[in-house]
């Protein structure tokens, strides 16, 4: 969790503040980056949300210059959400802030077109700064995240795989997962056995857990 920075009196602020959308399901846990957010003199949070789904729509009322995205939100997830902000709000920067520091999802983040990813245990004053750094044009990444990403290497599943993988939870059986995707059981079957093979796990329930754990579902 995120302490607070020393505060400024609000007379001292700039004519004009950073803007920044804040998206985070736990509503304490918005609620409290919201508060030490807005004590940083220069960054004012001028939309808060707690579905993925919500994001783009408070974007484009609401015109933040950040957009600061928790991943896994009700809805789509957060790094859907920012591929939608690149097409739709493409003036908008984005910078991941997760709990889940896993390769993957780096990887995923940059391809989104992510300007920055950072995980929740650091000082605000770095997150306040990391804000300031990507509306620059910089690219902020967590030093640790970053030399794991770049050592576990790319996914190896297809996005098909992917589909198919993120289908089959909670118990769906391949005639589920075909109708869903609109696929033939056959097609589902192959697709699974190759991403158990892919990640080396010995089931679809273990492939889930595996590609989870790498960030790339």
């Amino acid at each position: 969790m995120y302490e607070p920075a020393n505060e400024m009196p609000r007379d001292h602020r700039p004519a004009k503040s950073i803007r920044v959308l804040l998206a985070e399901d736990q509503g304490m846990m918005r609620g409290a980056l919201a508060l030490l957010l807005g004590m940083e003199p220069d960054i004012e949070v001028v939309a808060q949300v707690g579905t993925g789904d919500a994001i783009t729509d408070a974007a484009l009322v609401h015109r933040p210059d950040v957009a600061l995205l928790d991943i896994e939100l009700p809805g789509i997830s957060g790094l859907d959400a920012a591929a939608e902000l690149r097409e739709q709000a493409p003036d908008c920067r984005v910078l991941i802030l997760t709990t889940f520091g896993r390769p993957g999802y780096l990887r995923r983040a940059m391809e989104a077109g992510a300007a920055g990813f950072l995980v929740k245990d650091g000082p605000v004053e770095e997150l306040a700064q990391a804000i300031r750094r990507v509306l620059t044009g910089e690219t902020v990444v967590d030093p640790a995240l970053a030399t794991a990403a770049l050592s576990a290497g790319p996914n190896p599943l297809t996005a098909r795989e992917c589909d198919v993988l993120k289908a089959s939870v909670d118990g769906a059986t391949v005639a589920d997962i075909a109708a869903k995707l609109h696929l033939s059981e056959s097609t589902v079957r192959n697709y699974l056995s190759a991403a158990i093979g892919k990640t080396g796990t010995r089931n679809r329930t273990e492939a889930v857990r595996e590609a989870r754990q790498q960030g790339w579902l």
